[in-house]
């Protein structure tokens, strides 16, 4: 990310910066966490839509979900909206969910199409964002070819759909290689999906990777859902990168089976949830036969659309189990964000100052995003 002006209100916003910076310094064993601002900020949040948000990577969805040509969904993203399609080649495309004509919308919700067809003028376009017939445009003015639908950068990861708003973004897959290597004896590609929905939840984007990362909480916040699995106490720091980090929620001995999963998994491995961040927005949990994944789409400072998906592998889970599991990540995630809905509201206080992280095995995740943001942020703090 290369340097930039800041823009207006920049003097508000500038100590801000700073303190992260600072809090990125300090030595590993006595991490601290954010003043409140850094979650409340209005001027702050517009900094990182238009710098660490914009230049990442951020998970739409699973492949599966589009498995035939024309395909699609439609998303929005940092006021972006998209439509993510399989073209007549197997290739899934992010493209800008806008006609080249006037700007209308081409496509709401999910379905599959020959053709997107604008319902303002009936310009169509191909499933490869081609532009194919426009009615009555016989000036002089109008070439075909210079107007295709404006495309953004997709990649295909473990599954998982990634778009990057940035013009020039920076390989993902490349990135990812180490945290590949984890998740190779899952055989993650592989899972299908069978749940997905979304839900807008009233806190800062950064609260719910934050607290998705870290197992501090999980046996105080799910004392019922998750605690008999993934206590605290048992919790482990995994690896970690300039673009993700990641940590072992271990099962304690004697607990039934989850499922088998792939045959390369060894006995640790199936007995743990192993959580991971691709920074900037993607929360996930890759168990033996599960994997749940949030991806994070930042609506205001106070505001995150969540869009969470359920996966499985192979025939591991019958019908029953599948629906527990969807019946346990909802409650889950209903848990999670009944607190992170209160803490918006302390965090708006003037005395939500910075606290002191607990040991790496607990909260050492938090530390890695701390870092991964001051980094995202630097060149733009030096300005």
């Amino acid at each position: 990310m290369s340097g930039r002006a800041l823009p207006v209100g920049a003097e508000r916003i500038q100590g801000l910066l700073d303190g992260l910076q600072q809090t990125a310094s300090l030595p590993a064993d006595r991490p601290m966490g954010l003043h409140g601002a850094y979650y409340t900020s209005p001027d702050l949040f517009e900094l990182e839509k238009a710098t660490v948000l914009r230049a990442g990577w951020h998970c739409l969805g699973r492949a599966d979900e589009i498995p035939q040509a024309g395909d699609y969904f439609a998303a929005r993203l940092l006021d972006e909206p998209l439509i993510v399609i399989r073209g007549d080649d197997a290739v899934i495309r992010v493209f800008a969910n806008v006609c080249r004509h006037r700007g209308m919308l081409l496509a709401e919700g999910r379905g599959n199409v020959k053709r997107l067809v604008c319902s303002y003028h009936a310009w169509s376009y191909g499933r490869d964002g081609a532009l194919l017939r426009a009615a009555h445009m016989e000036n002089a003015g109008f070439d075909r070819t210079n107007c295709r639908l404006a495309g953004f950068a997709c990649e295909l990861w473990q599954g998982f759909i990634y778009v990057s708003l940035s013009e020039n973004p920076e390989p993902l897959a490349a990135a990812l290689a180490p945290l590949a290597e984890v998740l190779a004896p899952y055989d993650t590609v592989s899972f299908r999906i069978v749940h997905s929905a979304e839900e807008d939840w009233q806190c800062n984007w950064k609260c719910l990777v934050e607290n998705f990362m870290e197992g501090y909480h999980l046996s105080v916040v799910h004392p019922k859902t998750l605690r008999g699995y993934t206590p605290t106490e048992l919790c482990t720091k995994g690896p970690s990168s300039a673009a993700f980090t990641s940590y072992n929620a271990n099962y304690p001995d004697g607990i039934p089976s989850r499922g088998k999963g792939a045959p390369g998994l060894d006995a640790g491995q199936r007995q743990r949830s192993f959580l991971f961040n691709v920074f900037p927005t993607q929360v996930a949990s890759q168990a033996a036969s599960l994997l749940a994944s949030l991806s994070l789409q930042p609506v205001s400072v106070g505001c995150v659309h969540v869009r969470w998906t359920l996966s499985v592998y192979g025939d591991d889970l019958d019908d029953e189990t599948i629906a527990q599991r969807i019946a346990l990540w909802t409650e889950v995630n209903r848990e999670d964000r009944e607190k992170l809905e209160k803490l918006q509201l302390a965090l708006g206080s003037s005395r939500a100052d910075a606290g002191p992280l607990a040991a790496e095995n607990f909260e050492g995740t938090i530390r890695d995003f701390h870092l991964y943001l001051a980094g995202a942020l630097a060149p733009v703090a030096a300005v």
